[in-house]
C-alpha cells in the first residue's frame, strides 16, 4: 500500500506536543473524488478542539486534521466533475485530512486556483469564506440594505464576512474584538463602519447608538453565552443572530450578563445555531458555487482579499497551533508542504 507524510497525534489526540509527522496510508479515491496533492492548507480553530478529542467529526472525515488546502490534482474518480484533469491547480473544502501530502476529496468541493492569487492565499479561503457567506446568507438572510455585526472581527471568518457585507452593500458593518489593535484593522484596513472593544466598552450599548436604538439586523456569534444577552439587547426587531461557536463557553454562568428572555418575542428575533462541517455534500457544493459566482471575481481584481498573519512549514505545525490558541493572529495562519 502507497503511503505519505501526515501530522498524526501521539496517541490519537493531547496537547499541541502530541503533533508529529508520520507515515500513514495514502487515501484512495472513489467516485466523484480526486486525489490532490497538497501544497498549503489552512488552519483553523476547530482543528485545535480535534486534536484534543473534543469536536464531532462527521462519518466520513478521516482521523487526519485540516479541511482547506491548496495543491495540483494527481488522479480523478470514475464520476469526478467534468472541467477538472490531472496536473489542475486547485483549492478546495474537505471534511478532513488537509494535513497531508495528498488528500482525497470530492471534486464538488474543488475549485480552480487563479493566476492572481498564491498557493498560501487560496488555502486560506475555502473554510473561512464559506462560513461566512453561509452564515450571512442562508441563515441570517443578509441582503444589501442590512446593518450587520461580526463578533470576533480580526478572526478569518469575520474577515471575510466584514469583506462581503461591504461588497454587498451593507448599510452599516459593526464588528467586535477584544483588543485596540484589532478594533483599529477592523475599521482602517477593512473598512467597517465601527469595531468595539468588548474588554473596555458596553459593546450593545454602543451599537445601539450607532443606529439610534434600532440596532442590528444580523449578528454572526462565535462567542456563545458571554455574548448571549448582550445580542438580545443589541439585535433589531425580525433581526437573526447566528451562533456558529461557543468559545465563552458551552453554559452561561453567573459572572455572564443574565439574558431578558422577553426581548425574544418584543423583538421577533430569530436565534439560530449552524454549523458548515456536518452539512452533507449537495449543501456545501451549493456553498462553493456561491463563492466561485459571487467572490472568486473579487478576489482576481483584488475586491476581495486573504489576510493571511503568517506562513510556515508544516515542520513547525506546533508553533502555529499555539499562535492560534493565544488568540494572536488577525488573519489566516497557513502551513506549506515542501
Amino acid at each position: 500500500m502507497a503511503t505519505m507524510k501526515a501530522i498524526d497525534i501521539k496517541g490519537g489526540k493531547g496537547p499541541i506536543e502530541n503533533m508529529f509527522i508520520n507515515d500513514i496510508p495514502r487515501p484512495q479515491i472513489t467516485g466523484s473524488q480526486a486525489l490532490v496533492k497538497v501544497k498549503a492548507f489552512g488552519l483553523n480553530r476547530m482543528d485545535l478542539l480535534q486534536r484534543e478529542g473534543l469536536y464531532p467529526l462527521p462519518p466520513q472525515a478521516p482521523a487526519t486534521m485540516g479541511v482547506e488546502f491548496s495543491g495540483t490534482v494527481e488522479e480523478l474518480g470514475a464520476d469526478s466533475e467534468h472541467g477538472f484533469k490531472k496536473g489542475d491547480a486547485v483549492f478546495g473544502l474537505a471534511y478532513g485530512g488537509a494535513y497531508a501530502e495528498y488528500i482525497a476529496v470530492s471534486t464538488h468541493m474543488l475549485v480552480h486556483k487563479p493566476d492572481e492569487l498564491s498557493w498560501e492565499e487560496c488555502a486560506g479561503i475555502p473554510e473561512t469564506w464559506i462560513t461566512a457567506t453561509q452564515a450571512m446568507y442562508l441563515i441570517g438572510r443578509f441582503a444589501p440594505g442590512k446593518t450587520i455585526l461580526w463578533h470576533a472581527g480580526a478572526s478569518s471568518v469575520s474577515i471575510a464576512g466584514i469583506q462581503l457585507s461591504r461588497g454587498d452593500n451593507a448599510a452599516a458593518v459593526y464588528a467586535t474584538a477584544r483588543s485596540d489593535d484589532k478594533t483599529s484593522f477592523i475599521t482602517s484596513s477593512l473598512g467597517a463602519t465601527a469595531a468595539f472593544n468588548t474588554q473596555k466598552t458596553d459593546w450593545a450599548d454602543e451599537v445601539l447608538k450607532a443606529t439610534d436604538g434600532k440596532g442590528v439586523d444580523v449578528i454572526v456569534d462565535f462567542i456563545g453565552p458571554e455574548a448571549f444577552s448582550a445580542n438580545l439587547r443589541a439585535i433589531a426587531r425580525d433581526g437573526t443572530i447566528v451562533n456558529l461557536a461557543t468559545l465563552s463557553g458551552p453554559k452561561l454562568k453567573p459572572e455572564h450578563e443574565q439574558p431578558d428572555m422577553t426581548l425574544f418575542f418584543r423583538k421577533r428575533a430569530r436565534f439560530e445555531g449552524s454549523g458548515l462541517r456536518s452539512r452533507d455534500e449537495e449543501y456545501q457544493g451549493k456553498l462553493r458555487d456561491q463563492l466561485v459566482e459571487h467572490a472568486l471575481p473579487k478576489f482576481k481584481d483584488g475586491s476581495f482579499k486573504v489576510y493571511v498573519e503568517k506562513v510556515l512549514s508544516w515542520e513547525k505545525i506546533q508553533e502555529a497551533h499555539g499562535q492560534m490558541a493565544r488568540n494572536e493572529t488577525k488573519g489566516k495562519l497557513i502551513c506549506t508542504i515542501p
